[in-house]
């Protein structure tokens, strides 16, 4: 007879992860974590990625206490050994393309899955919010874990207001940025963003953004200039340590035009991925979008 197995998971690149027993000491890329802490699940250490720096990135770690878990390192200051020395019994990543470890360098997440099982969740362009809020709620299920029942009525709630601000008489334009400096702009795809996808589909008009100069699939690289053009009323601005500070951009006057009549609003591109921290994303858009239409 074949023995079951006490643990598994059917991660979003096609593996199966399994462990002898129900993993305990979880590692995880910061946003992960974030997410299974909103899950009730403390992460043993955490680490970032190629654009996180030596310390861990606040913006990214939702309610992650940072100062009582172990920081381990991002991109290639990362060390497999380092991974390792926090004894975790699971790695929980994410992937973009399906098939890399974001934030593990391919050779460290290939020596750590020889030691260790890697578990991944897809957070790319081909899958909605709701399904990426599902597959780490089946994570974290599998783990032990769950949100309160009470959680999914809040979210339910937030959903509304947001297609009650998004669907009214006036509707602002949303437009959501990563600044990069004076001189140019990172303007975010609405089509390729689960959270900023969401988003149009309850009702708020998030213009598309002509091709730039430095075109990729999440992002459209511009000049102030052009970010002005798409005449936002509410710019959901990129918050993490690898974006320019509002303060270092205005020397453009495109960017103070942009400032001068724009509901400012901080965002998150690498949020938890949880019904708490949904519901409180909706509830401040839907809030920026109402304030934004009652001065049209």
């Amino acid at each position: 007879m074949e023995q079951s197995t006490p643990w598994e998971f059917s991660d979003d690149r096609g593996r199966l992860v399994v462990a002898g027993t129900r993993p305990e000491r979880i590692v995880a890329y910061i946003p992960a974590g974030a997410t299974l802490w909103d899950h009730g699940i403390r992460p043993a250490g955490l680490f970032g990625s190629q654009h996180d720096g030596v310390a861990a990135d606040p913006a990214k770690a939702g309610e992650l206490p940072l100062d009582e878990i172990p920081y381990l390192g991002s991109g290639s200051a990362l060390h497999p050994d380092a991974v390792l020395a926090a004894r975790p019994d699971l790695v929980v990543a994410v992937t973009y393309d399906g098939e890399q470890v974001y934030g593990l360098e391919a050779k460290v997440a290939q020596e750590l899955e020889e030691q260790v099982p890697v578990a991944t969740v897809a957070v790319g362009p081909g899958r909605s919010l709701a399904e990426v809020r599902e597959r780490f709620a089946a994570l974290a299920g599998s783990l032990g874990h769950g949100e309160p029942l009470t959680l999914a009525k809040e979210l339910d709630d937030a959903e509304d207001e947001l297609r009650r601000a998004g669907g009214g008489p006036v509707r602002p334009r949303v437009v959501a940025l990563s600044p990069a400096g004076s001189d140019k702009v990172h303007l975010a795809r609405p089509g390729t963003w689960p959270d900023l996808r969401a988003l149009a589909e309850h009702g708020v008009e998030l213009p598309e953004p002509a091709a730039g100069a430095g075109a990729g699939t999440n992002w459209s690289t511009v000049g102030w200039a052009e970010a002005a053009a798409l005449a936002p009323d509410v710019v959901l601005i990129d918050v993490r340590a690898n974006a320019a500070r509002v303060e270092a951009l205005r020397t453009d006057e495109h960017w103070r035009a942009i400032e001068s009549r724009v509901q400012l609003l901080p965002w998150n591109p690498e949020a938890p991925v949880s019904r708490r921290a949904h519901t409180r994303f909706f509830t401040e858009v839907a809030g920026a979008v109402r304030a934004a239409a009652a001065r049209k």
